[in-house]
């Protein structure tokens, strides 16, 4: 404010005195000769401007010491630029508070991110790591070997050894872990319906903190079962069901299905035809069919299939054969896709005929006896060719997960055979001793032997299947007598039920006029072997469990 008064002492604000030096300047000024005579607008005082009676408040301005001429008011109101620094409204507050508002407004949603984040870091520190995600697929778990279940933290981890992992009920795995996850690869197939929990024991974060024990637990599937029924009068069904045989359905029918295997999405059958076999490949359900290319007009048998390798093998005999021309027995892999040839195995830069062979579970290699008696196995991923294992008479099952073959050597002695390594040993005999065994099947954990009860003059009396440990404790899981007979034994991935294949009264059920000739009337009976559920008697046979076809 002026420290000039308005003649009652009262001060006057600096807009007021300017106002008032103005209209002293245009009074003083002199008056313009009249050029032309215009007409004169009357007129009309200026009314004073009133005095306030209260001090009035403006912004701070510099003091302009030179007299201001009077500015002339515009002739229309120009509407201000977007950037302009023309007068704002007066019922909005002055910009320089309204910056200080959002600067102060900034600065506070900061303060309190950087809060949540310290309590945060806070928190991280007093807990130690915590499980952010799991991932695990419960349905291959039980049906393949070598499934994961991967455990990912809020944190980078120090490294993680086995000793630290636990998994309930017990199963052998293995583990891998880098950065912030854990993953727990389980060697063996899982058992269906059942709770797993894996715990890992003072996990540590790379930055230091307490530890903490991480523990995760998932529930596996109820299992479901491919099963191959042949009719007599219509066509041959290959049905799914669970195991009760409550919700069976066909996924594909012909009306002569000599065999067929599955893996965990496809399903691969052997129909016979006028001019010979045809092999399919199609999805577990049927859809998708294609026919895959054999190596000339012939006679597929013994299929197999290989998960992990995308394989399947079949022993090929041409369609003409004579003693001097075709091809009879010879062993057969190709891709399940249906690209790439036919590959025939050869010994020696030979196509050898083959008496008995096996995939390897969980390989893509294949275990075989040619027609002299030499064991050999190869890995059809490479081109390494066939490694000599030695003579055997009979190749009995493989194990899962372990690359360890049963066979029988010439002398008739059974081993345990490294098929990495070459090394053997014997194979413990049952405790107690129920006698030598025709087939033998692996499983995790031990073996399921079909044993044929003799009398003093070598005809059999009866028929049972022995379920041994890997140490030789023995017990019985089921047997037949009289006139039935056992033709097949098969167990699930993880050894948790057996299904057993019985012709009732073999003597009156004729067998059928297919290339793998079988008795009308099979019957599959399931066993739980850890447990007393009581499982169903299903007709049909060669549950896709089974490896290979029944031996009639």
């Amino acid at each position: 404010m002026s420290t000039d008064g308005s003649g009652d002492g009262t001060p006057l604000t600096r807009a007021q005195l300017r106002a008032l030096r103005a209209a002293e300047e245009a009074a003083e000024a002199p008056e313009a000769p009249a050029q032309h005579p215009v007409a004169q607008e009357p007129q009309h005082p200026v009314p004073p401007v009133p005095l306030p009676t209260t001090p009035v408040q403006v912004p701070a301005a510099p003091t302009d010491p030179a007299p201001r001429a009077a500015v002339p008011a515009p002739e229309a109101p120009a509407r201000p630029a977007p950037d302009s620094h023309s007068a704002e409204d007066p019922a909005r507050p002055p910009r320089r508070l309204r910056d200080r508002r959002f600067t102060l407004t900034l600065l506070s949603v900061l303060g309190v991110l950087a809060l949540v984040v310290a309590v945060l870091g806070v928190v991280s520190l007093t807990q130690g790591p915590r499980i952010a995600q799991v991932q695990v697929n419960a349905q291959q778990a039980i049906e393949t070997s070598g499934s994961r279940l991967i455990l990912s933290a809020n944190q980078r981890l120090e490294p993680v050894d086995a000793e630290q992992v636990t998994v309930t009920p017990a199963v052998p795995f293995t583990v891998d872990a880098a950065g912030r996850s854990i993953g727990i690869r389980f060697t063996v197939p899982l058992n269906d319906e059942t709770k797993y929990t894996v715990s890992v024991k003072d996990a540590a974060a790379t930055g230091g903190g307490p530890t903490a024990d991480l523990t995760t637990s998932f529930t596996t599937p109820a299992s479901h079962i491919l099963l191959l029924q042949r009719s007599a009068d219509g066509d041959d069904k290959i049905f799914t069901t669970d195991l009760a045989g409550k919700r069976a359905r066909p996924v594909f029918a012909h009306p002569k299905i000599d065999d067929y295997r599955a893996t965990s999405t496809l399903l691969v059958v052997v129909v016979e035809e006028d001019d010979g076999s045809h092999l399919l490949v199609m999805n577990r359900d049927g859809s998708g069919e294609h026919e895959l290319k054999l190596p000339g007009e012939g006679y597929v048998s013994s299929v197999q299939v290989s998960d992990r390798g995308n394989l399947v093998g079949y022993s090929y005999s041409d369609r003409e054969l004579t003693e001097t021309s075709g091809r009879a027995s010879v062993l057969v892999t190709q891709s399940l896709s249906g690209t790439g040839k036919p590959s025939i195995v050869q010994v020696d830069g030979k196509e050898a005929s083959v008496a008995e062979w096996q995939f390897v579970p969980d390989s893509s290699s294949l275990l075989f006896i040619d027609f002299n008696g030499a064991l050999g196995v190869e890995d059809r991923s490479t081109d390494a060719g066939v490694k000599p294992m030695g003579i055997a008479a009979s190749i009995l099952g493989v194990s899962r997960g372990t690359y360890t073959a049963i066979v029988e050597r010439s002398d008739g002695s059974i081993v345990q055979l490294d098929l990495t390594s070459g090394e053997e040993s014997a194979l413990p005999a049952s405790d107690p001793d129920y006698g030598d065994a025709d087939t033998i099947v692996p499983f995790p954990g031990g073996t399921l032997r079909h044993i044929v009860q003799r009398d003093a003059d070598g005809m059999p009396t009866g028929q049972a299947v022995v379920r041994v440990g890997d140490k030789g404790a023995a017990n019985l899981v089921t047997e037949v007598s009289g006139a039935d007979a056992i033709l097949q034994t098969c167990v699930s991935p993880s050894g948790q039920y057996a299904a057993i294949v019985v012709a009732p009264d073999l003597p009156d059920n004729p067998y059928d006029t297919l290339q793998l000739p079988l008795p009308t009337t099979l019957h599959t009976q399931l066993i739980e072997l850890d447990g007393d559920r009581e499982l169903p008697v299903l007709s049909g046979f060669d549950i896709s469990w089974c490896g290979q076809a029944p031996q009639p």
